[in-house]
């Protein structure tokens, strides 16, 4: 157990503690004031998450939109708790407490209202099935990306995945609402939680350039070094507003600080994408691909994740007495649509080819359509279905369980006709190549349409096929990519066809001692097709990646599949044919000497 490993035990439970206890507001939901003030202590909502006015305790205590919270008489310093523990319970935003939680608010003279005190409740936060369910998803996605960061750590430990970790420590799709009400009872406690929640930020917004220098390699280009090197003097830069941020809690108003920090973090993200971007061209086409899935993780995961915060945290998007901001509801499912970026990040990294990103962000276009229209809808009809069918409240739990149900198996199937209808062009040349292998007059055309036909429709770097002979393998002329010292023969045993034990086609690991005379670069086999059906196997196909660097996919293995066993009937039916050709040839050579014979 290393140094290195320790503290990333520490980080990584310290972030599960973090973010584990929320998803106990799935089946009991904290409350709230019905009470969201800025950082400069405006008040700008009261009625909050609840359905109605009538319901916010806010409200009902008199208040209205325009109040002021007096700084000065709630600042935490000179130290005293109860004090501290209703500033902290108020200002910065949405904020959760437990039910039943009284706090008391020092109210500044406005021109409507003189100077007041009043004291608030927090009351249940209404909640339904879709909160639920989004709060469930993002808690087991924060926990799943946690420990894929740390994983990444533990097994490649390096300046990349390190970065990767700090980054996901803190901008993960979890939330810490259940964690910080608990702390509303120790205000000591939760202070040093926002002094080090900072910290955490800091780090983040510096890990992630400091992985966007160095994937998917771990390598530095040397026209980046001098930014390597001020990495952590940007990191104690950056910290300065968020901790700056903090002082609201002891009387100046920071929501301009606060905002700041904020857009300072898209910016970081900016430059983060640009930094991805000015790289990709120096990399070989498969890393070029890999960055390609990083890239657009982050084109996707950290706007998402900077909008929702800054609904949750500021008022930036508070105009003119009108609030465009997101929802609570809507900043947790951007939250959630961050987990692309660390889904992508984690594939890129964890597998050395990956296929297109376009597939992948296909499948997250229909996700988040077959997910987000049906659910919107149900949550917005939910209390007038709830009013007509005067359904238990534990019941919802059973309708949200149905609804994913049902979404999902949409999903599977909006999928699948996603993929069909990309995948039309690529069925046409498999029916069409299907036919003419099948009508193959000899073994010759056979290997073209496995090989040249191939290479062609799906732009491939590498294709051969060899034929079996005896208790080995033999290359046939006519191959893609296998020039030079490539190997023309194979033994049975070797590594390279292990897979063919199993009659189905297998990827290859990018493993160095696989085989000998393999292609090198991007020409090395990623896929062993099996030329073969019931009755043996007759050779084995063998194809490397798209040469733009893209690993073939599912669709393209599969079809590859097809086509080597339609080539193994091929195979069978010409060599009966010869058969049957030489048989009668002597058959007619024995009846042309028989009268001699006699």
């Amino acid at each position: 157990m290393t140094r290195g490993r320790i503290i990333l035990l520490v980080l990584l439970a310290w972030a599960l503690t973090m973010v584990m206890p929320d998803l106990r507001r799935v089946l009991q939901p904290l409350g709230s004031l019905g009470l969201y003030a800025d950082n400069d202590g405006l008040i700008y909502d009261v009625v909050g998450p609840f359905r109605s006015r009538e319901d916010s305790p806010a409200w009902q205590a008199g208040l209205r939109p325009g109040d002021r919270l007096d700084l000065g008489r709630m600042r935490c310093l000179p130290y005293e708790a109860q004090r501290c523990a209703d500033a902290l319970a108020a200002l910065g935003g949405v904020r959760f407490l437990p039910p039943g939680r009284r706090v008391t608010f020092d109210l500044a003279a406005t021109a409507a209202a003189p100077a007041r005190q009043v004291v608030l409740e927090a009351r249940q936060r209404p909640s339904d099935w879709l909160v639920r369910g989004v709060l469930l998803l993002g808690g087991l996605a924060a926990i799943a990306v946690l420990l894929a960061a740390a994983w990444l750590v533990w097994r490649r430990p390096g300046r990349m995945s390190w970065g990767f970790f700090l980054y996901a420590l803190w901008f993960n799709p979890g939330q810490v609402f259940e964690v910080y009400g608990a702390l509303q009872a120790f205000p000591p406690l939760l202070l040093a939680q926002s002094l080090m929640a900072a910290v955490a930020q800091a780090a983040g917004y510096a890990g992630l350039l400091q992985f966007a220098l160095r994937v998917p390699r771990d390598e530095l280009e040397p026209r980046f070094a001098r930014i390597e090197r001020l990495l952590p003097w940007f990191a104690g830069v950056l910290v300065l507003p968020l901790l700056a941020s903090l002082g609201s809690l002891v009387g100046f108003g920071t929501e301009l600080v606060v905002r700041t920090a904020f857009l300072a973090g898209f910016a970081v993200a900016v430059a983060a994408v640009v930094i991805l971007r000015l790289r990709r061209p120096g990399l070989p086409p498969i890393e070029r691909q890999r960055l390609r899935w990083v890239i657009w993780g982050c084109l996707i995961g950290l706007p998402a994740f900077v909008i929702g915060e800054l609904g949750q945290q500021t008022t930036i998007f508070r105009l003119a007495d009108a609030d465009y901001g997101p929802s609570d509801e809507v900043s947790a499912l951007l939250a959630l649509v961050n987990g692309v970026l660390f889904l992508f990040v984690f594939e890129a990294l964890r597998r050395p080819r990956v296929v297109n990103v376009a597939i992948p962000l296909r499948r997250v276009t229909v996700l988040g359509l077959v997910f987000s229209v049906p659910t919107l809808l149900l949550h917005h009809w939910a209390d007038h279905l709830q009013r007509i069918l005067r359904l238990p409240e534990w019941s919802w739990l059973l309708v949200g369980a149905l609804v994913l149900f049902l979404i999902s198996s949409l999903h599977h199937f909006a999928a699948e006709w996603t993929a069909a209808l990309f995948n039309r062009r690529l069925d046409r040349a498999e029916e069409e190549c299907g036919r003419k292998v099948m009508r193959a007059g000899s073994l010759g055309e056979v290997e073209r349409l496995l090989v040249g036909a191939q290479q062609r429709l799906l732009a491939l770097a590498s294709a051969a096929v060899f034929w079996r002979v005896g208790e080995g393998y033999r290359r046939a002329g006519g191959s893609h990519g296998w020039n030079g010292g490539a190997a023309s023969e194979l033994r049975s045993e070797d590594p390279l066809l292990a897979p063919l034990a199993r009659a189905e086609p297998a990827p290859f690991a990018l493993r160095e001692d696989l085989g000998d005379g393999l292609p090198e670069g991007l020409a090395r086999p990623v896929l062993a097709v099996p030329i073969g059906n019931r009755l043996g196997i007759a050779g084995v196909a063998l194809y490397g990646p798209h040469e733009s660097g893209a690993d073939l996919d599912a669709s393209e293995r599969a079809m590859l599949g097809r086509l080597g066993r339609l080539a193994a009937d091929a195979r069978l039916g010409i060599e009966l044919e010869a058969l049957r050709r030489r048989v009668a040839e002597l058959d007619a050579s024995g009846q042309e000497h028989s009268p001699r014979l006699r």
